[in-house]
């Protein structure tokens, strides 16, 4: 996504978040669950500075498949998983993953209290956020889109007004920021799965969402019997893995460098095919 206001993921107020911050849980992508904080002196190769030896901590909101969500086994998997994957390896250590609510990601507040080294949650990239969150490169190019129940007759955001149709959004999103700014009021959900949970129970007609995560869902047969994909919102977006302001400039380095590697000698596009069996530039 280039630079936009507009998107997934986005201000829970500084001092609520950094009070949700201190109660997190933590649950490991390959370790098992963290204990919470330790010190912000754990050093990796290069001299990294990380919350926990051996670990690169990483936070993130689920589910929100196909980025990030657990598989059969329980085990956190997805595109961010195996992006951030790439700068443990380098670094040497193991990616320990902290679900946590997504305003607290967003605001900087986890990264700010030392819950988590970087954050991993198909999180746009945008002027407000910089104010508090170091970002890396961009790493994923993304779209909104509007996914409905059959049989609506909308076929974009202005026949959802046109008809009076209820709409359904993530809270905390560049997508909500998006309707709005668009003139619309929508009901509001923590968490993508609420948010579909919203349209199958017809708390809603339409929901906005990510073009990845609705292309997914779509996949599920019981879902693509009775919803249907009704346009797409170019809106410009960029994912970025987030650090603490004012990040440390060798973990900030060694995420970017990899990303920059990965795109150039293929293993960014063997990740986005494994996940989006398509490869980049090709999800519409």
């Amino acid at each position: 996504m280039a630079l936009s206001t507009k998107g997934r993921r986005g201000y829970a107020a500084g001092a609520l978040a950094l009070a949700a911050a201190l109660t997190l849980t933590a649950c490991g992508s390959d370790t098992g669950s963290s204990s919470g904080t330790t010190s912000a002196n754990a050093t990796a190769a290069g001299g990294a500075k990380l919350v926990q030896p051996g670990k690169l901590t990483v936070c993130t909101n689920i589910p929100y498949e196909p980025f990030q969500f657990k598989d059969a086994s329980g085990k956190i998997v997805g595109f961010d998983v195996d992006i951030v994957d790439l700068a443990a390896k380098k670094l040497g250590v193991t990616q320990e993953i902290v679900d946590i609510d997504f305003a607290v990601i967003k605001s900087g507040a986890a990264m700010a209290s030392n819950k988590c080294d970087v954050a991993a949650a198909g999180m746009t990239i945008t002027p407000e956020r910089q104010k508090n969150i170091d970002f890396s490169v961009p790493y994923f190019d993304a779209t909104q889109a509007l996914l409905a129940k059959k049989g609506t007759g909308a076929k974009s955001l202005e026949d959802v007004k046109a008809k009076g149709l209820k709409l359904g959004a993530q809270a905390s999103t560049t997508g909500l920021d998006y309707v709005k700014g668009q003139g619309f009021d929508p009901t509001e959900y923590a968490d993508s799965s609420k948010e579909l949970l919203a349209l199958q129970a017809g708390q809603s007609d339409v929901i906005i969402q990510d073009l990845p995560v609705v292309l997914t869902w779509l996949k599920k047969p019981d879902i693509a019997a009775k919803f249907e994909l009704i346009g797409s919102l170019d809106t410009g977006e960029q994912y970025g893995i987030g650090l603490k302001k004012g990040s440390d400039p060798v973990l900030l380095k060694t995420i970017n460098d990899e990303i920059t590697k990965a795109k150039q000698d293929g293993t960014y596009e063997k990740i986005y095919v494994k996940w989006f069996g398509k490869k980049p530039g090709e999800l519409g």
